[in-house]
């Protein structure tokens, strides 16, 4: 005889994640602007023609918001939570992958969010 499954309500079984990276934690959060999921940064790695070159114009540290211009003059505002604005100084160059939202600085990868 088996044993009979206990039934959970789909609310109980529910993960849900809480950003903490605004508060200094870890985000467990995969959010545009939070932290960057793997399959994201390999997906952006597998489409190396998408990666525009461009210039941080302005790194706010607190509020995590980034400009970047690229080479051909247009600027793109980003949001980051997980500390690109940290890592990108004003005037570092970086890589863009815009369709992914995927910001290189050097070797570090960021996920952002358009603003």
């Amino acid at each position: 005889m088996s044993t009979p499954l206990n039934h959970l309500p789909p609310l109980q079984v529910r993960e849900r994640s809480a950003c903490v990276c605004q508060h200094g934690g870890a985000c467990s959060s995969f959010a545009p602007g939070h932290a960057l999921h793997l399959i994201q940064a390999r997906i952006a790695s597998a489409t190396p023609t998408e990666w525009i070159d461009a210039i941080v114009e302005i790194a706010d540290a607190e509020s995590g918001d980034l400009v970047v211009r690229t080479l051909d003059g247009a600027a793109h505002a980003l949001w980051n939570g997980s500390g690109a604005a940290l890592e990108a100084a004003e005037g570092t160059p970086v890589a863009l992958h815009e369709r992914y939202g995927v910001l290189a600085v050097g070797r570090a990868q960021f996920n952002v969010a358009a603003v």
